[in-house]
């Protein structure tokens, strides 16, 4: 069964919000900080340094 990523995403951002209950502040941090990361200078040195 292949389920499209942007589905399992948003199931385990899900499911992390309502087990975890983080701050509203911190989940919007680390979206934010996500999204600006991704299309920064950064994003080919992180992606080299997970790979």
């Amino acid at each position: 069964m292949q389920v499209p990523l942007w589905l399992a995403l948003i199931a385990v951002g899900y499911l992390g919000v309502k087990l975890i209950r983080p701050p509203w502040w911190l989940i919007a941090v680390l979206l934010l900080g996500g999204y600006l990361l991704a299309d920064s200078v950064l994003a080919s040195a992180i992606d080299t340094a997970v790979k």
